[in-house]
Formats: structure tokens, sequence, C-alpha cells
């Protein structure tokens, strides 16, 4: 056994595959794995048992706790202690979400790598790991100081600010994010994409590219946040005939109000509401589209700079990306070529006439789908990312043994 790693987080299995990503490669190679995860969602229970019954590796799911709520009046006592771990255990208090609870199961966890996940899982991550004398490590999926209230960005700053400057092990999730993380704790972070295995891909390209112009969009949870209202605008503004199918839980209603909008335009019996499934299914069940949507909005900083697993599930199965025009999505549309299309969400002229002329060629939609099938199997797949990640934790363990 190479060292143990003990993996935090505050979502359910399901609901973040990276965590499962990032266990599968640390168990192959050679790491001895668990992973702390929150038994958060009732909806994702069902694919959490599924999971945990096919993991090689341990897995301690940690019951939600009503209790832990964000307490806005916290804030003071955060401030009287800033810049000490103590503040940490406050901080994440008042933040909300089940941070003692993942602290008390990894602490009972003994582990020479504690990585956490989301802001509760670094605030458990940091105190097992200084209560154990082990190292911390940061998984930075977003740029979490730039989303939320402006209270939660504080107590965000509060616990970042503490715990980064120790980390021996740091990964973001794109690009932009590593480079805001750089600029404001001076740490170093290693991109590891949302990227997904080749053994999830379909093995051969679809057929679809005839007949009816069919796009797709899918998340655990369906928002009016999401580009969606700009896209239904368009679809009542081509000439050609374009269907959109929306997959995810609709338990905030967001599904039946973009349905309300798609009806007064004239193009409901054109949208359609899928139920949720299982991630392991994700990547087959985009394959037969022509177009997959990532069509992130500008209501928060992190949006603005990351890169969602959507993209790569797309391109994994073959099918092009229609992208809105965020910083970090127009950097990665350069090097995907002719399988992205950038738009502005404030356009929905100018989607309609992407959407028409996508449609109106199959020659394009052929180069197009050619061109992700290929980067989706030599470049953007898990196979490939996963060194970053490996090459990163072995640095840590590495430099540990020099120290000692």
């Amino acid at each position: 056994m190479r060292g143990a790693v003990c993996i935090v987080s505050p979502g359910n299995l399901a609901s973040n595959p990276r965590v499962l990503k990032e266990a599968d490669a640390l168990h192959e190679a050679g790491y001895a794995v668990t992973a702390v995860v929150c038994d958060y969602t009732e909806a994702l229970r069902a694919f959490d048992d599924e999971i945990a019954a096919g993991a090689r590796w341990n897995v301690v799911r940690v019951p939600r706790s009503s209790s832990e709520r964000p307490i806005g009046m916290l804030a003071g006592s955060v401030a009287k202690l800033a810049g000490t771990h103590l503040s940490v255990a406050w901080a994440a208090r008042a933040y909300g979400g089940p941070a003692a609870a993942l602290t008390r199961a990894a602490s009972g966890l003994p582990a020479d790598l504690y990585i956490g996940h989301y802001i509760a899982g670094l605030a458990a991550a940091g105190r097992a790991a200084r209560r154990r004398d082990a190292m911390l490590g940061f998984d930075a999926e977003d740029l979490h100081t730039g989303e939320g209230t402006e209270l939660q960005a504080r107590m965000v700053q509060t616990i970042e600010d503490v715990l980064l400057p120790s980390c021996h092990h740091v990964t973001a999730a794109a690009p932009m994010i590593g480079k805001a993380y750089h600029a404001r704790y001076g740490v170093d972070p290693v991109t590891v994409l949302n990227v997904f295995p080749l053994a999830m891909a379909p093995t051969q390209p679809s057929s679809a590219g005839k007949g009816t112009f069919r796009a797709y969009w899918f998340s655990q949870t369906i928002g009016l946040d999401r580009g969606l209202q700009a896209f239904i605008q368009a679809m009542a503004r081509v000439t050609t005939r374009v269907t959109l199918d929306i997959r995810g839980g609709d338990r905030w209603g967001h599904g039946d109000r973009l349905m309300e909008l798609a009806r007064e335009l004239g193009v409901a019996e054109h949208v359609y509401m899928l139920p949720m499934a299982a991630p392991q299914e994700m990547v087959r069940l985009a394959a037969d589209y022509d177009v997959g949507l990532s069509l992130e909005t500008d209501v928060s900083e992190s949006r603005r700079v990351c890169l969602t697993n959507k993209i790569f599930t797309y391109l994994l199965a073959g099918v092009p990306v229609l992208l809105s025009n965020t910083p970090a999505q127009g950097v990665l549309a350069l090097e995907l070529g002719v399988a992205a299309h950038t738009v502005s969400l404030a356009d929905p002229d100018g989607i309609a006439a992407v959407l028409d002329r996508l449609a109106a060629s199959s020659g394009t939609r052929a180069e197009a789908r050619d061109t992700a099938w290929r980067l989706g199997r030599e470049r953007y797949n898990w196979d490939v990312e996963k060194a970053a990640l490996l090459s990163s934790v072995d640095r840590a363990f590495a430099g540990r043994r020099v120290a000692a």
C-alpha cells in the first residue's frame, strides 16, 4: 500500500462524479481509499446504494443533520477568531452544510492525506488532518468565493485563508479556477478537468445527424439560471425543426416554468422533460443527439470561469457542444474547433441562426460529430486526465517522506 487517502465531500456519491473518479484512480494506483460523503438528497439514495455496493474502496455515508443550517449571527465570532483554526469551525457553521458531521466521521479514520471537496469538505478535511498530523488536499471544483451570498463568500475566504496555505495537494476543475486560486492564495492548483472514463463511451459513433435536429441538456436539478430560456426562445425563431430534451430533477418546479415559456412561444410540442438517470449512464444517454448544451450564465464569477462536466460528457459521447460565451468556455471553444459553437444568451436570434446553419448541412454536422468523437478519445477522457491527479498526489507523498 502506498498510503491512506480519505476523500471528504458534503454531497451524495451520485452527485459528485469527481469523487468517484478520484477514488477509483487512487485505488488503482495502490492507495487505500475511503470516501466520507453525506446522505444529502433522498432522490439520489438509490443511486448511492448502487455505487457504494460496487465500489472497490471504502465508503462512509454521513446522515444529513437538519440542525446544521447557516447561522448569520456567527459572523462576528468568526471575525474575532480570524486566521485561527478555531475560526474554520465557526465559519463552517455560519456557511452551512454538514461540516461538523463530516469532521467527526473523517477524524475517526486514520489517513496520510485528507482531500476536501467543496467548502464543507475542506473544513472537515482540514480539521481531521490537523488532528491526525496528516497532509491536507483540496479539489476546487468551483471558485467558491465567487458564488453564494456575501456572508457565505466571507466565510469561504475565512476557511480558505487558514487551510489553503497548508495544503500539500490542490487541484482545480478548470484553468481559470486554478488561476483565481493562485491569485488569491498563492497556491498552484493542478488542472483536472471534469472528464469521464473511456469505458463509459459508446463503442461506435451514433447515427444521429439525419432528420430533426435534436438538442440535449442535463443536470441533477433543472434550473432557471442555466440559459435554457434563451435556447427555447431561439427554438421559436428557427426555420428548421429543432427539439430539446431536458433531463434532471424538478423539485423546484423549474421544469414547469420552462414548459410554460415553451407553450407561450408555440414550441411546447418540441420540448421534452426526461427523468433523472444514473451517473454512469449519462454519456450513453447523450450519444443520440446532434448537439449538447452548456449554456452557463453570468450569475456568478464562479460560473464565468468554470468548465462543467456536461461539456466533456457530450464530447465523450461524440456529440458537438453549444457553449455560451463565458470566458472559460470561450477559451475552450478555440481548442475544440468545429466540435464547439459559442453563442450569446442575450441573442436568441443569433442562437437560432447557428442552429439553422447546423441543421441545414449534413456535412457540417458530420464533421462536428467526427471531431467531437476524436477529441473525446484522444484528449478529453479520464484515462488521460487522471495522470495529472496521480502526479499531484504522488508528489505530496514524496514530499512528506523527504520531510520526515
